[in-house]
């Protein structure tokens, strides 16, 4: 293995020199600083000679995760240990039982939590899945893995440039779909917002480039609105004598991406790209809250508030120990601006999350049940819960990430949160797992409705139950937390056998009234239609009454080649020949090619009925582990993205071959003010100027307001982006949204 050279010391040595600097504020002891220097000696040993897909030296990684740790996180002497050796025993000879040895077994225990053991994982289910299973595990011991383990993940995205695409694409879906969510979560705002931005950057770069170029367009302007708007409130707070610091903060490109895509908008049309914060230093002898509600009254005096659109997250924190208050205000030339109201304690735990929380709760000596512990407790109990497949246990334990919360009461005044969406089903195993599983009716603000009835913020519910009642499989349609999904399931699987011996004897008893047998030559007709991998899934579902045989004469009679899937076909190219370099196999990428270029036994793939992406759309594949077939898929599908997070070694890379003129069946969402011959106008542009054929159009009108849903056939994603650009500029038109087809 070859030795660093001198440049590659004299780095690690002012990374190292610039990590010490960091820990002085965590430092209290000689103690402290030697084993910090421990840590890190042993670390460059083990790592020596290692290189980064980047070139660096190895070790310049655990070095930046430590100092994301101090200075991102907050967290203490420990947490840098465990950070700098978080990748000792993944990657090197040393084992738990040594690090146990060298620092104590509460390190060892940390580096276990962050260490991807080999040979763990279920070869049936995925193991990224497994592996965040592990780690999220370690929630019900030490909470700092965790968040070493985000800031490993946050330090990886900002050096993901040297990383191939189909690597980058596993990475962002992962990040978007666990990581961030787990930052917000635990209260790392900041760290989530870059997560996000950074998923943003490699995933749709085009994209990102262009919102970051808008908005350094626009700075100059925002600056002398921000100026104007913050002058007199300046002036009157410090009237009031209050000691404060305020600012403009933009909004992320992330979320104004999302707010885009969400209301299918563009940017020019998005009004609230920054905030307003105004963080004050509390006076000893006055709650905080109520100098946040004094701070808003002067406000208010300058500026009118808009009335749905107060926040008071000082009365009711959220869940992950956010605490501010929330206004929207009309500011100077008929603006709209947000404004944030918090104290120098609640900024400190909005931009450090669970290190601050917790540092404020200890200072404060109290034993009570904040709104994070309740969480925190709620998360080891479903982490505790059992489960078979690892996938769906990161799918339940994502559903605990909430980002939009509801305050909810029982019928003695008691306050819980749940989840936005939940029913009353939700709030009844919310409160006992028995409660839930016995469940028959609700009364929500003493009013009768059912138990999938959903239920708002304020609303005081009390569950009926009956000693006869017990979980239906349509019940999991109706609820949305962990804790409800996981009860329900857990009460179906201990009918499972009994529901399998169920569905053999519907399904028997149905074919016998056809005068058939069971046989391959049936089952090959009926799995596929009833989307079961298996006999067993298929009798198990049918047992549970999931599955209906209403069409089963239907689908017997089928003629077999009707229901085939169109299969198109990849050739494997090597992307670097297309560059001038040689193969690489580790970076082979398939290019996809229309039925008239087939060849003779080139792989085939399967363009997803979840997101139907049509050339020029960016598209990446699927390998499903059990047929070999590829699923193509547009890479901003959320599904892909899911795929992406749990099986990202079955992620490969697609590009579009030159294709030839053949038709795509897209569908459009449009809006408008109803007016007449507008329909026509419609048409018109759409055959007679763009020539394009038009399958179906549902239009329906009511109170002025015209919407529906038009379905065409377009050869690329050129023709239908100039289609909806078209349609847009018709007069009347509001919106215009290409959505996945049916």
């Amino acid at each position: 293995m070859a030795e660093y050279s001198a440049e590659d010391e004299i780095l690690i040595e002012d990374k190292f020199n610039d990590l010490l600097h960091s820990c002085e504020k965590i430092c209290k002891s000689e103690k402290d600083w030697n084993i910090i220097k421990k840590a890190f000696f042993l670390a460059k040993e083990a790592h020596k000679g290692v290189r980064r897909k980047s070139g660096e030296p190895y070790i310049i990684h655990p070095i930046a995760v430590a100092k994301i740790v101090i200075e991102e996180i907050g967290l203490g002497v420990k947490s840098v240990v465990a950070a700098l050796l978080h990748d000792v025993v993944e990657d090197t000879a040393y084992t738990v039982e040594e690090i146990g040895l060298m620092f104590g077994p509460k390190i060892a225990t940390m580096v276990d939590g962050l260490t991807k053991m080999a040979g763990v994982f279920n070869t049936e289910t995925s193991q990224q899945a497994e592996y965040f299973r592990k780690v999220l595990l370690t929630l019900s011991d030490d909470v700092r893995v965790i968040l070493i383990k985000i800031a490993d993940r946050l330090h990886n995205m900002r050096t993901l440039g040297s990383m191939p695409p189909d690597k980058q694409i596993k990475i962002t879906s992962e990040t978007i779909y666990l990581f961030a969510p787990l930052a917000y979560r635990l209260g790392l705002y900041s760290i989530k917002t870059e997560l996000e931005d950074l998923s943003l950057k490699y995933r749709f770069p085009e994209q990102y480039l262009e919102i970051e170029r808008k908005l350094n367009e626009t700075e100059a302007d925002r600056a002398r609105f921000i100026e104007k708007f913050n002058a007199p409130i300046i002036e009157r707070l410090k009237e009031s004598g209050i000691d404060f610091e305020i600012s403009g903060r933009v909004k992320s490109i992330y979320s104004i991406w999302s707010k885009m895509q969400r209301k299918q908008i563009p940017f020019e049309e998005i009004y609230d790209l920054f905030a307003i914060r105004i963080v004050f230093q509390p006076s000893p002898l006055i709650p905080e809250k109520s100098q946040c509600w004094h701070i808003y009254s002067l406000i208010t005096d300058i500026y009118k508030p808009k009335p749905d659109r107060i926040r008071d997250w000082v009365t009711i924190p959220k869940a992950n120990g956010y605490e501010a208050l929330h206004a929207t205000v009309m500011g100077p030339d008929g603006v709209w601006a947000e404004v944030q109201i918090r104290s120098q304690r609640m900024e400190e735990i909005a931009e450090r999350g669970f290190a601050a929380h917790w540092k404020y709760k200890h200072a404060t000596i109290s034993n009570d049940e904040d709104e994070f512990d309740k969480w925190l407790k709620k998360v080891r109990e479903a982490l505790n819960s059992p489960t078979e497949n690892a996938v769906d246990f990161l799918d339940n334990f994502k559903m605990t990430l909430y980002t939009t919360e509801i305050v909810v009461f029982t019928p003695k005044g008691e306050s819980r949160k749940l989840p936005q969406g939940a029913t009353a089903l939700d709030f009844a195993y919310d409160i006992h797992t028995k409660i839930g599983n016995r469940a028959i009716g609700a009364k929500i603000n003493h009013k009768i409705e059912s138990i999938f009835t959903p239920i708002a913020s304020g609303d005081q519910v009390e569950i009926l139950t009956s000693g006869t009642a017990h979980p239906q499989t349509d019940w999991l349609e109706h609820v949305t937390t962990a804790k409800a999904k996981q009860s329900i399931k857990n009460y179906l699987k201990k009918d499972k056998q009994n529901n399998i011996e169920r569905g053999i004897e519907l399904f028997e008893s149905k074919l016998k009234e056809f005068g058939i047998t069971p046989s391959a030559r049936v089952f090959r007709k009926v799995l596929p239609a009833y989307e079961c991998t298996n006999k067993d899934e298929f009798y198990s579902k049918l047992g549970a009454e999931i599955l209906k045989l209403d069409n089963l004469e239907k689908i017997l009679k089928q003629n077999a080649a009707s229901k085939m899937l169109k299969f198109w076909t990849l050739q494997l190219v090597n992307p670097f020949k297309f560059l001038g370099g040689g193969g690489d196999k580790k970076n082979d990428q398939y290019v996809v090619k229309e039925p008239t270029e087939v060849g003779g036994n080139e792989p085939q793939f399967i363009m997803a009925e979840c997101c139907n992406p049509i050339p020029g759309d960016v598209v990446m594949g699927y390998k499903d582990p059990e047929s070999g077939k590829i699923y193509v898929h547009k890479t901003s599908c959320d599904e892909l993205t899911r795929l992406a997070s749990q099986h990202g070694e079955n992620i490969t890379s697609i590009k579009w071959s030159s294709h030839k003129a053949m038709s795509y069946l897209s569908i459009i969402e449009v809006r408008g003010i109803d007016r007449m011959g507008i329909l026509m106008e419609m048409v018109q542009v759409i055959t007679g100027e763009l020539s394009i054929n038009i399958r179906e159009l549902h239009i329906q009108s009511h109170d002025g307001i015209f919407e529906g849903t038009i379905s065409l056939y377009v050869k690329s994603i050129e023709d239908l982006n100039m289609i909806t650009n078209k349609v847009r500029k018709i007069k009347g038109i509001e919106k215009v949204k290409r959505i996945r087809n049916n």
